[in-house]
C-alpha cells in the first residue's frame, strides 16, 4: 500500500505520475508522490540538466511578467501554472503593483488544492480548477470573470505546457480560443520543449520516454511549430529561442547544452 500524505486530495490516484508534480520535484518542490519521483529520476537518469529547463522556464516567464508590467498590464493568467513556488507570478506582480489580478489554473488535484492554500486571503489572486484543453470553461471560469477583465490587456502565460497537447486536442485551435478573448495590447509568453538544435538529442529522447509513464506524455516542437502558435500576434524580438535567451537580465549560460532543449517566445497583440 502506498501512504497518502495528510495534503493529498481524497479521490485522486497517487499510483499515477503527474507531470505538475514532477515539475514541482525539479523545481525542489515537496509536493510530489514517490511515483512522481520515480517518474523523476528516471527522466534524470536520461537528462542530468533537466531541472535547470525547469528552472530556465520560470526565469524566463518571470522577465516576461515584468516585460508585461512595463507596458502597463496588471492582469495576469497563467495556465497550466502546476504547484506553487517560490518566485510565482503573483509574487513578481504584487512586488511591482500590489493590486494586480492573477488568475492561477490546472487541472491537477493537487495543485489545485495546493494553490488554494497558498493563495488563501490573496484578494488579487485565485487559482481556477480547469483543462486547457477547453479554454472556454478557463475564459467563463468564476474565478476568472471576478478577477480578469478581459476588455483590457493581459498577459497570458503558457509556460511548459503545449508540449503536452497531442495534435488531437487541436492545439492551435486553443491557443486561436485564447487569442481572439484577448483585448488588443495583450502579450502571450509560451514556452515549449523542443529537439531541435540541441546537442543532447538522444537524452532528451530518453526524457520523452520516461514522460510516458504519466498521463500526459511530452511532445516535442520544432521552432516554426511554436512560432505557428503565434498567429494573430506581433512575435516580439528576439523571437522563438531557448528560454535563457529571451530579454536575460545577465548573459546567458551558452554552455549549458540542456537549457537548449526549451523553446521560448512573447507576442503581442495587435
Amino acid at each position: 500500500m502506498t501512504d497518502r500524505p495528510s495534503w493529498a486530495p481524497p479521490g485522486i490516484d497517487i499510483t499515477v505520475p503527474s507531470v505538475s508534480r514532477v515539475y514541482d520535484y525539479f523545481l525542489g518542490g515537496s509536493h510530489n508522490f514517490e511515483v512522481d519521483r520515480e517518474a523523476a529520476r528516471h527522466a534524470l537518469q536520461a537528462m542530468p540538466g533537466i531541472s535547470r529547463i525547469g528552472q530556465a522556464n520560470r526565469a524566463a516567464m518571470r522577465r516576461a511578467v515584468r516585460f508585461a508590467m512595463d507596458r502597463g498590464i496588471d492582469q495576469f493568467l497563467d495556465i497550466g501554472s502546476g504547484i506553487p513556488t517560490f518566485g510565482n507570478v503573483h509574487e513578481v506582480a504584487h512586488s511591482l503593483n500590489p493590486d494586480a489580478n492573477v488568475v492561477y489554473v490546472d487541472n491537477d488535484p493537487v495543485a489545485v488544492e495546493h494553490s488554494k492554500a497558498v493563495l488563501d486571503g490573496h484578494q488579487h489572486a485565485a487559482i481556477a480548477a480547469a483543462d486547457l484543453r477547453d479554454p472556454r470553461s478557463i475564459l467563463d471560469h468564476p474565478e476568472t470573470r471576478r478577477l480578469l477583465d478581459l476588455d483590457r490587456p493581459v498577459g497570458l502565460l503558457l509556460v511548459a505546457v503545449l508540449h503536452f497537447l497531442p495534435e488531437q486536442d487541436d492545439p492551435y485551435g486553443v491557443v486561436a480560443t485564447l487569442r481572439d478573448a484577448l483585448a488588443p495590447g495583450s502579450v502571450m509568453l509560451i514556452t515549449c520543449a523542443t529537439l531541435e538544435d540541441g546537442p543532447l538529442r538522444d537524452s532528451q529522447l530518453g526524457v520523452q520516454a520516461a514522460y510516458q509513464r504519466t498521463s500526459t506524455p511530452l511532445l516535442m516542437r520544432t521552432k516554426p511549430e511554436v512560432e505557428r502558435f503565434f498567429d494573430g500576434f506581433d512575435l516580439l524580438e528576439p523571437g522563438v529561442v531557448p528560454p535563457p535567451c529571451w530579454r536575460p537580465d545577465t548573459p546567458p549560460d551558452e554552455d549549458d547544452p540542456a537549457v537548449r532543449h526549451g523553446l521560448a517566445g512573447v507576442g503581442l497583440k495587435p
